[in-house]
């Protein structure tokens, strides 16, 4: 019985191995030893050429009947055709695209468990290994000098205010996937954009008169006014307040000083004392400037100014607009004002803190003097310097030329270290604010603190009168090596990141305005000289402690 039961077993061995020999398993394992891309150990690599060597190692012996449809190269789930050699008896595969890949595109190496051994053995597991291809290095556009280059990112930007402007209101739209929300900020910024148009001869005078002047009779005679404040996003069809949340339904203090920066400037523009077209936009400016009640926004009297006011939810939102941040305009605009100047107290509590909006602190190789660290995001040195001119400006908490400089060259020096190791980053390839981004962000202040490999062009290209050489760099590769993914209709799209190779398709009025303003103040300093030429801001800029140049 013992001796039966032996040979039982054993038939049932060998019945049992024949059976999964016939399948295809055999005998003993089959394993992916190695993967390598250029001779690399493959992990996710970037940067990868265009026609890559490929090679994967096993440890055994290949079915090279089995290979073609087992050792794959695909793209979004294209199998790419490839050409395959063998070295080490069959054991190493090489394989190449049988055509140049796109340029900044991912690609998977991937190897299924049907591919056999010479031993008729299934692989034991599958491999993929995913890559990213180089950027295209070759020019997308002819080279002109700089100083074409940058008068034609100041008239293809200018697009998007004078091409996609609202045709009923003339206000600047939010973005241009959006044709009926107008934006109370973005149109300040448009404003000062059509001076420099104007000035560029991109438009007539005629014509950016027309314009400015349509756009401050519909804020007059359409949009509502809260306490002399305006909404942040109106329809600029009807005029009607658009909600930016839902308590946020009434004035925003910081957007009207936005708008109120580039009708001064207009004001100063227009100076004709015989053409009664400017004699009115002249006078009709001041009007809105004069009505906005910037002591309301105190809530009650508060040595601090708070952002919202609701007719509905009051000052439900309770932000208050403290430094250091974008907002530096909206205090000095407040004091200047002829009717409700804010006093100085009111500044230096609510914006400055008494002193703890100061930083001090080195980063990167270079002291930031106030904000916090890092930084943050660029257009905090944007917004408000596009009017004010930071050139030999300071106070008892700043030198705001160091500031405005000092904050870019960090922002620089932070994505040419590039700590995260994110693909693209570089002494050409820079520049961190607020900008679209892909899922799941959709909208992101980027900053040395908040990285997402988010890079906008407004960052860099704004900072122009900052970081002049850095910035030009970053200009030069948007447009010449970048255009093809990122130069449209209204100038560069909003932001990309090579790391995720994600490129918007939308345009932003506060990103857009900003590249137009200080291209120009870099170039002439046109933005700035209008703006500080106004008597009420050099008076308010004087209560406030500052001194400067253009500050008697």
């Amino acid at each position: 019985m013992k001796k039966i039961t032996i040979i039982f077993c054993i038939l049932t061995v060998f019945l049992s191995c024949k059976k999964k020999s016939a399948s295809g398993s055999g005998f003993g394992s089959f394993n992916t030893i190695s993967i390598t891309i250029n001779n690399k150990t493959a992990g996710l690599q970037y940067g990868v050429s265009l026609n890559p060597v490929i090679t994967a190692t096993f440890s055994d012996a290949v079915d090279i009947n089995s290979v073609a449809a087992n050792v794959l190269l695909q793209q979004n789930g294209t199998t790419i055709p490839v050409n395959y050699t063998y070295l080490n008896n069959d054991s190493t595969i090489i394989f190449q695209p049988a055509m140049p890949l796109k340029a900044l595109t991912s690609y998977v190496v991937s190897v299924t468990t049907n591919l056999n051994s010479a031993k008729n053995i299934k692989l034991s597991s599958v491999s993929k290994v995913t890559f990213v291809t180089q950027i295209d290095s070759t020019d997308k556009f002819p080279r002109i000098t700089d100083s074409a280059l940058l008068t034609l990112v100041q008239q293809q930007t200018f697009k998007y205010f004078w091409d996609f402007g609202d045709p009923v209101s003339g206000m600047a739209r939010e973005r241009n996937s959006d044709a009926t929300t107008a934006t109370t900020g973005g149109t300040g910024f448009g404003i000062m954009a059509t001076i420099v148009a104007i000035n560029r001869n991109f438009i007539t005078r005629a014509q950016g008169l027309a314009r400015i002047t349509e756009i401050v009779n519909f804020y007059t005679n359409n949009v509502t006014a809260y306490h002399g404040a305006f909404a942040h996003w109106i329809n600029g069809a009807t005029g009607a307040t658009i909600p930016f949340s839902t308590q946020d339904n009434g004035g925003d203090i910081v957007e009207t000083s936005y708008l109120m920066e580039g009708l001064l400037c207009a004001r100063q523009y227009f100076n004709s004392t015989t053409d009664a077209g400017e004699i009115s936009l002249r006078n009709n400016i001041n009007t809105l400037y004069d009505g906005v009640d910037w002591n309301w926004y105190r809530q009650s009297g508060q040595n601090t100014l708070y952002w919202n006011w609701s007719p509905t939810y009051n000052f439900a939102v309770n932000v208050q607009v403290g430094g250091w941040s974008e907002a530096l305009i909206t205090y000095v605009l407040a004091a200047a004002s002829p009717t409700n100047a804010i006093p100085k107290i009111v500044y230096d509590n609510g914006w400055a803190h008494n002193g703890g909006m100061k930083n001090g602190d080195t980063y990167y190789g270079t002291m930031l003097p106030l904000g916090p660290s890092n930084g943050g995001p660029l257009f905090f040195e944007h917004y408000s310097f596009m009017g004010i001119d930071p050139r030999g400006l300071s106070d008892v908490y700043a030198k705001y030329d160091s500031q405005t400089v000092n904050h870019s060259k960090i922002n620089y020096n932070y994505c040419v270290t590039n700590p995260h190791n994110y693909y693209g980053y570089s002494s050409d390839c820079w520049g961190l604010t607020a900008s679209d981004a892909p899922a799941p962000y959709y909208y992101n202040a980027s900053e040395p603190n908040n990285d997402i490999s988010v890079i906008a062009p407004t960052a860099a290209i704004s900072s122009l009168p900052y970081t002049p050489a850095q910035s030009l760099n970053a200009l030069r590769f948007f447009y010449y090596k970048l255009g093809d993914k990122l130069w449209g209709q209204y100038g560069f799209y909003d932001a990309f990141s090579l790391q995720d190779q994600w490129f918007a398709n939308s345009d932003l009025a506060i990103d857009q305005g900003p590249e137009i303003v200080m291209i120009e103040n870099y170039r002439t300093g046109l933005c700035w000289n209008l703006f500080t030429s106004c008597p009420e801001v050099q008076t308010g800029m004087q209560n406030l402690g500052f001194t400067a140049p253009y500050i008697p």
